[in-house]
């Protein structure tokens, strides 16, 4: 990766991730009260959804940079034919470098896939609205499939000094909200969540693809 690009991706990524946390903080808020074992008014209720917007989005931009530049630097290291079956493996490794954690390993080989198979169907290269839309059908998708990781994460994290769920052991938490919750009790905000999660997924890499392709015209363009 040549330096206007590296550029382009750390800047680009740092945008779109302030971008996201700016709009969607208060959502987040929202569904992990809703997946609190309190009850949604017990913690909190819509009460201060927006305590916490500055300092979530200073910290974004270093974090979201990193990201992407890791992303895009091990797509390019592994760079293979993009009608290759191989792709989805691609772009699942450059995720995890990136951020190891199961969401972005559903979501960005999905965005990736999602962009390929529409520009395959108008022959050309899909322009940044209609990377927007794929975002957000992958992060619509990865949001309901990874809920249930996502609720033990938020038991845990609200659980008693001391108590077996506070071990941080996922698995033990998931079968504790299986065991007293059910199926419901797993997929607790899973609507709020995804909702979030797609508009996030529109804005996030629609504001990246933009910026991102402004930069390098920017770039080409410069003597």
């Amino acid at each position: 990766m040549d330096r206007p690009g590296f550029i382009a991706s750390l800047v680009a990524g740092g945008i779109a991730g302030v971008s996201v946390d700016l709009i969607l903080f208060p959502l987040d808020t929202i569904k992990t009260r809703l997946q609190s074992p309190q009850g949604f008014y017990k913690a909190g209720g819509f009460y201060g959804v927006y305590a916490g917007v500055p300092s979530t989005a200073i910290g974004s931009f270093p974090n979201a940079a990193a990201f992407f530049v890791t992303y895009e630097y091990v797509k390019w290291i592994l760079h293979t034919d993009s009608s290759s079956h191989l792709m989805p493996v691609t772009h699942m490794l450059a995720a995890s470098a990136g951020e190891v954690i199961p969401f972005s390993l559903v979501q960005f080989p999905l965005w990736e896939s999602l962009k390929a198979l529409w520009s395959w169907r108008q022959d050309h290269v899909v322009n940044s609205w209609q990377s927007a839309v794929c975002g957000a059908f992958a992060g619509g998708f990865a949001a309901a499939v990874t809920t249930p990781l996502d609720v033990a994460k938020t038991r845990i994290m609200l659980a008693k000094a001391g108590s077996s769920t506070a071990s941080g052991n996922i698995l033990s938490a998931l079968h504790a909200v299986w065991r007293t919750q059910g199926l419901s009790g797993l997929f607790a905000g899973v609507f709020p969540r995804m909702a979030a999660i797609s508009l996030g997924g529109f804005i996030f890499l629609g504001a990246y693809d933009q910026t991102r392709s402004f930069l390098s015209e920017l770039g080409r363009e410069s003597p």
